[in-house]
């Protein structure tokens, strides 16, 4: 991943903003699995309306023009820290569900989630020792099965 490419996702991002009327503060920063494209500005809360559904699809987009070029890492795109707060959210209920399958040996599930959430909770369940976890399901939301024991 390099500098160039994330000013140009920088600017794309900001290009899309201004399809929309709006005039976006972008930053794009590394982080550890990946690359986060924060937005912020007047109007920007427009992509929060209606569960984020707006976030969601601008990341759709930017991961769809950008993700060849960004192998092996991952990009979330994040308005006024939005994702941040709600990702930690997901790890917290994840993990708590784990180690309730893990206590009480009784299935979880958690769900319906979108590939990135689902993800998130994978991760969360792999750091709780003696449980594990599984999509389910065939559509672009599934539910994720988590069970005790590996």
């Amino acid at each position: 991943m390099s500098d160039a490419l994330d000013v140009r996702m920088g600017e794309f991002v900001r290009r899309i903003g201004q399809a929309l009327g709006l005039t976006l503060d972008v930053e794009v920063e590394r982080i550890e699995d990946g690359t986060r494209v924060r937005l912020a500005g007047d109007g920007s809360e427009v992509f929060l309306q209606r569960k984020a559904v707006g976030l969601d699809a601008l990341q759709h987009v930017v991961n769809a023009a950008f993700r060849r070029e960004h192998a092996g890492g991952h990009i979330v795109v994040d308005c006024l820290d939005y994702r941040k707060g709600k990702d930690e959210e997901l790890r917290a209920a994840a993990k708590i569900l784990a180690e309730r399958a893990r206590d009480t040996g009784e299935s979880q599930e958690i769900g319906p989630l979108n590939p990135y959430a689902r993800r998130i909770v994978h991760l969360a369940v792999a750091d709780v020792p003696e449980a594990s976890s599984e999509s389910v399901g065939d559509a672009f939301m599934k539910t994720v099965l988590i069970t005790p024991g590996e």
